[in-house]
């Protein structure tokens, strides 16, 4: 009687453990795909794309430029 009370005992636990568990992974991952991550994360996408465009435009300007220096020495 006393092993089958330890072995219920220690299944009980051993459920509340895992449903604990599970109910703080499920909430971690529910908060990564909230709509306000998701949407924070597109934004820093955007703003790194946009930066490195503008980048990317700058260096062409400069690129431009030297062109036309050289061409207008020759």
């Amino acid at each position: 009687m006393l092993r089958r009370a330890f072995w219920i005992a220690l299944g009980i636990g051993a459920g509340a453990a895992g449903a604990i568990m599970t109910m703080r992974f499920a909430r971690r991952q529910a908060r990564k795909v909230a709509p306000a991550t998701l949407a924070r994360e597109a934004r820093g996408g955007i703003m790194d794309i946009a930066k490195l465009f503008s980048e990317a435009i700058e260096e062409g300007k400069a690129a431009m430029r030297e062109t036309e220096d050289e061409l207008s020495r020759d």
